[in-house]
């Protein structure tokens, strides 16, 4: 005989059972455990909503019981975290605020959104909040900023020469607009080496070598040896990771970086192995090898 279920064995006007102390909740594939009170310390958010209503069977659940939510699981812990005392704390240089302002519109925090907002200043400009942006959109201004000192200073160094009457020397005013910052070059390879380790191993061209930095720095130092074709039209003072060289030679990349003034400050690489054939013991080696370079 089926027993009945414990809906069938309330009385009319009973409650369903009210919700446990504490809640799991499956928030886009990422699993949260927190307190009931926590849920619906909001008034009028949907959290509250969907937490102090009496049945807890119109909730959507997956398939551990866990009340499910349909939306960004990263983000949800900074929801989280401002329904436990109504604070807002981001990292520095947080790159999601505006998803995050998203997030907050639909789970119906008012005061969340407000915080996210962009602050305005009176000058109708972005405020100064580290979390507004992410570091790339803000460097350029600076740089720029840099640039432009750097220019009026070698003009009025080459108007005082010239002026004073002594010889004013093209090279030096040159030197002084050389930008410092990072260039990295990379290059993947591979080669075969035989059972016998004592064999001559069967090594590949390089395909490709990449440039990632910013661009301006690129064009600089390899002019029309870059290849753009994969990041075409970018800003002089953003970064990019697409650029390739049309040669194929480490040591003429290395030489350029030199005459340009760059010195090398870092490398790694890494490496892979595996069989090459079913029928043999033939291994091939994949690397991918990273140069980093610095000018002052």
């Amino acid at each position: 005989m089926a027993l009945p279920d414990n809906a069938s064995c309330l009385k009319p006007g009973e409650d369903l059972p009210s919700f446990s102390e504490i809640i799991e909740l499956n928030v886009g594939g990422q699993v949260y455990i927190t307190r009931y009170p926590t849920l619906v310390s909001v008034p009028g958010s949907l959290l509250w909503d969907m937490f102090s209503q009496k049945n807890a069977r119109s909730l959507a659940r997956d398939s551990k019981g866990r009340f499910f939510v349909d939306r960004d699981g990263f983000l949800f812990r900074y929801i989280l975290d401002y329904m436990r005392d109504q604070q807002l704390v981001l990292p520095d240089h947080f790159p999601e605020r505006s998803r995050l302002q998203r997030e907050a519109e639909f789970f119906k925090l008012p005061e969340l959104v407000k915080m996210l907002a962009p602050k305005i200043s009176k000058q109708n400009s972005i405020g100064d909040d580290p979390c507004q942006s992410d570091p790339e959109e803000i460097s350029p201004n600076v740089d720029t900023a840099r640039n432009l000192a750097s220019v009026s200073a070698a003009l009025a160094n080459v108007t005082a020469g010239a002026s004073g009457g002594s010889n004013a020397v093209p090279g030096g005013a040159g030197s002084d607009l050389r930008r410092s910052g990072f260039i990295t070059i990379g290059y993947r390879g591979s080669y075969t080496l035989g059972r016998d380790s004592q064999t001559d191993a069967k090594f590949r061209r390089v395909a490709r070598i990449m440039v990632c930095g910013k661009t301006s720095l690129a064009k600089e130092v390899f002019g029309d040896t870059l290849n753009e074709s994969r990041d075409p039209d970018r800003p002089p003072e953003r970064y990019t990771s697409r650029y390739y060289l049309k040669f194929t030679f480490l040591e003429q990349a290395f030489d350029k970086l030199a005459d340009a003034g760059f010195h090398m400050v870092a490398c790694n690489s890494t490496g892979t192995c595996a069989f090459a054939h079913d029928q043999t013991d033939d291994k091939i080696w994949t690397s991918y090898t990273e140069y980093v370079f610095y000018r002052e």
